[in-house]
This record gives C-alpha cells, sequence and structure tokens, in this order.
C-alpha cells in the first residue's frame, strides 16, 4: 500500500463522520426556507478546508447564496488548480418513498444512503479529503484552490456575476470537477461533453374561477385538458421537436465520432432491467447513448392543477402548471430556445385559454478536447487506480455554470466523476457506494501529480 492508501485506511471512519455532518444540513437552494441551512454548510465547508490544510477559507456572499472559497498557494509560479464543487442539494419529496431519513445518512449494502450522498456533497468531499493526504504527507505538486457554490441544482444564477467580480481571486490553469459518474464501477470514465438547459414554468388559465364540472363540463375549456394537448404537439412519432427552429443551430455530430462513442459498453437489456421498462424510447435514427449525449430533448419535468387529494372532488379547474425542461447540445443558444418555446407556446394556444411562459434558468453546453493534458492528467490517475484507460463520454447532464467557468475565467474543466447511474440522484434514496467514494479519494492526488509533471 502507498501513502495515499495508508492514509485512507487509517482515517476512514472520520472521513465518513465529516462527511455525514456535511449531509445532515439539509441545504435545499430551491426552498427559500432552507436559507439559514445553506449559511451553516457554507461555514462547514470553511472548517473542512482550513483543517486539512487551506492557508485561508472564507465564505462570500453572493446576490443569493453563499460561495466558500479557499487555496494553498505554495509557489505561485507553479500551476494552479482551481476545484469546483456544489454544498446545494435537491428537494426530496417524494418523501414517502425514501427508505430511509435523506438527512440522516447510514450506510446499508456498501453504499451511503441520503441526499446529497453523491450529488455533490459525497464527490465534492473526496476533494477535501484528497488534498489533505497530500497536505499530511506533503506532497502537493502544485497550487489548489476551491470554489463550492450553493445554487448549482437552481441553475447557479449568482456564481457567474461573483466570478466576474473576483476573477483575479479565482486565476487557474485548470478546474477539476466531480460532479459527474462513470459508465459502471471498472469502467473509468472522463466527461468530454455537458448538454446545455433551458427551464420554463407555464401556467394556463381558463375561467376566472374553479367550476362544478357538471354544470360547466362541456361548455368551458379545461385548462389541464388544453396544456396536456399543447405538450403532446411538441413532440412529433418520431419524437422530433416540433419547434420551429429548434435544431437550427444544432452542431451534427460526424459518423467518426458516432463510431467512437458506440465503443463504450453499453447493454440495452441491462439497461432495461436496470430500469424496470419494457422497451426504450425516443428519437428516431439515433442510439440511446446518442440520445442522451449528443441530441436535444423536450421533457415534462411537472405538471399539476385542480384538485389531487383523497377522495373526488368533481371540479373543473381554473388554472393548470408544467415545469418543462429542455437538454441542449453544442451551437444551441440557451437564450435563443427559451424565446423560440415561448413564441411557439403561446401561438399554439387556443382562444379559449391564455397562456403565460416563464423562462426559469438555464445554461449553455460544453465540450473539452482529449488532448489536454489535464485531461492526459486525469486519465492516467484513473489508470493507476482502476487499472483501465478511461472511456471519454459526453453526458446527458448539465451543469451549466462549467460553460461560464470558460467564458469569464478562460480555462477548461475536467469533469472526473465517479458516481454511478444507480447513485439515484435527484431522486429518492439516493446513495454513494463506499468503493466509489474510497477510489475518488484516492484517485484525486494522483491527478496533481501527473498535472505537475505535464505541466514543467
Amino acid at each position: 500500500m502507498n501513502y495515499i492508501e495508508n492514509y485512507v485506511e487509517a482515517n476512514k471512519d472520520r472521513f465518513l463522520e465529516e462527511l455525514f455532518d456535511l449531509i445532515r444540513i439539509p441545504s435545499i437552494s430551491s426552498i427559500a426556507d432552507h436559507k439559514p441551512d445553506m449559511y451553516r454548510c457554507a461555514e462547514m465547508w470553511k472548517k473542512l478546508l482550513l483543517e486539512a490544510g487551506a492557508d485561508r477559507a472564507e465564505v462570500y456572499e453572493t446576490e443569493g447564496n453563499p460561495v466558500t472559497y479557499g487555496e494553498k498557494i505554495i509557489d505561485p509560479k507553479l500551476p494552479t488548480v482551481l476545484v469546483y464543487g456544489h454544498m446545494d442539494v435537491m428537494p426530496v419529496d417524494p418523501i414517502e418513498l425514501w427508505n430511509t431519513d435523506p438527512f440522516e445518512p447510514v450506510i446499508k449494502d456498501g453504499k451511503i444512503w441520503a441526499r446529497g450522498a453523491d450529488d455533490d456533497k459525497g464527490q465534492g468531499f473526496m476533494h477535501a479529503k484528497a488534498f489533505e493526504i497530500m497536505m499530511k504527507n506533503d506532497t502537493l505538486p502544485c497550487n489548489v484552490k476551491f470554489m463550492i457554490e450553493g445554487e448549482e441544482e437552481v441553475g447557479s444564477p449568482s456564481l457567474p456575476k461573483w466570478c466576474a467580480d473576483n476573477k483575479e481571486m479565482l486565476k487557474a490553469d485548470v478546474i477539476l470537477v466531480s460532479d459527474t459518474g462513470m459508465i459502471a464501477p471498472d469502467v473509468p470514465t472522463i466527461t468530454t461533453g455537458l448538454r446545455g438547459l433551458s427551464y420554463w414554468e407555464v401556467e394556463v388559465t381558463g375561467p376566472n374561477r374553479d367550476l362544478h364540472s357538471g354544470l360547466f363540463g362541456g361548455a368551458v375549456a379545461n385548462p389541464i385538458n388544453q396544456l396536456a394537448k399543447m405538450i403532446a404537439n411538441v413532440l412529433d412519432d418520431n419524437n422530433h421537436v416540433t419547434i420551429p427552429g429548434f435544431y437550427d443551430d444544432v452542431l451534427e455530430v460526424s459518423a467518426e465520432e458516432r463510431a467512437l462513442m458506440a465503443k463504450a459498453p453499453y447493454n440495452e437489456e441491462n439497461y432495461k432491467k436496470a430500469l424496470n421498462v419494457k422497451e426504450l424510447w425516443g428519437e428516431k435514427g439515433f442510439t440511446t447513448n446518442e440520445r442522451t449525449g449528443i441530441r436535444p430533448t423536450f421533457d415534462i419535468c411537472g405538471i399539476w392543477g385542480g384538485y389531487s387529494g383523497e377522495g373526488a372532488k368533481t371540479v373543473l379547474p381554473s388554472k393548470a402548471y408544467a415545469k418543462i425542461s429542455s437538454r441542449l447540445v453544442p451551437n444551441q443558444k440557451h437564450e435563443t430556445i427559451s424565446k423560440l418555446f415561448k413564441k411557439y407556446f403561446e401561438e399554439i394556444a387556443p382562444d379559449y385559454i391564455n397562456v403565460k411562459v416563464e423562462y426559469l434558468h438555464g445554461g449553455p453546453s460544453y465540450v473539452c478536447p482529449i488532448d489536454l493534458p489535464e485531461y492526459k492528467a486525469a486519465e492516467m490517475a484513473l489508470k493507476d487506480t482502476f487499472g483501465k484507460t478511461a472511456v471519454p463520454v459526453r453526458s446527458g447532464g448539465s451543469i451549466p455554470i462549467i460553460s461560464s467557468f470558460e467564458e469569464i475565467l478562460g480555462i477548461k474543466s475536467i469533469l472526473m466523476g465517479f458516481g454511478l447511474e444507480s447513485d439515484a440522484i435527484h431522486s429518492p434514496n439516493e446513495n454513494f457506494p463506499l468503493e466509489q467514494f474510497f477510489n475518488g479519494i484516492k484517485t484525486i492526488p494522483n491527478f496533481y501529480k501527473y498535472y505537475a509533471e505535464l505541466k514543467k
């Protein structure tokens, strides 16, 4: 065992207790009542970074939730790695589907079960402990800075301005992120692309009040019925988005790159079995991996209205609502797509309802070349841990701030995540395998080692 493995083995129980303390803070950024929890979490991150060996760590105000920043500068002439993570988590509803308390982590079946176990408290925490290992063993080969934000799950609305205002403080050579995943526990993966995002809330209004469905049904349009029809019109029989101009800027991926993507390990039967679905669904003419990596989407994230309580209530509702998202691919501009959807949805609305479309948040897509020294360092570090060359993949997910980093700070991000599809992030019973957690801690110091060597 090398010094990294020895240190992890000697301190793994402490690592878990510290992580659990972080997880126990219900830092849900989308719910205003949890604002105090965001500050509690930010202060705990400050404490973790200082105890790990940072020269300084501070909690900074933004126009929204706080950011914790820390740094260790061993020599200004050496390269600097900027670690990005987020302290906020998704809501836990529906709470009745959780098998355990989402904010009281437990270990069962070799996994940590809790909200934030993977996304992103568990993965972010790996970097703090890897930093601690290098500091305690005097092996940190370059400078390191940490930026842990509190609004990633709501689109990071305050972070671009904060980054622009603190550009000099954040100056670095590369951003290192663990907020993505691996294809499988034995298949190391580096995410080279992220889809962009546009997200809306739609309100449809019919009559000026809820009506008796017997007295008025058949004479007055039902907003829920109409909203469902309008949503159905956005996808055609080939699952192609019908919004005019939606595909105009889509960057079509070459046949050569599609062939490379096809080499990634994939078993469709296992994929369906894991999700308990009989058949898969998506845009005609593309494989499952292509649909989630290089093609844009349109999805309803939530829909509601009328009566949904116990028993029956014969009501024709006044209003209906939906939350809607589109995942975007390179060259698609989220600002453009947001306007196209709003225009289209208002145009297809019949005269017997009124439609209001509110754009909530979004961000551009991101692509990282695989010939960068930063990528090579991640590839070498992962091979040390897993014994295999990492597979480059384009993720279906979005981290809107990553593209903003490149635009504002002028540096690329390396997305070296350790989560798995089975971790159920954003869902009830989120979890993170202990093996992935500890493998992440063991891998990260080697990224620094190889990166410093390649940058000499």
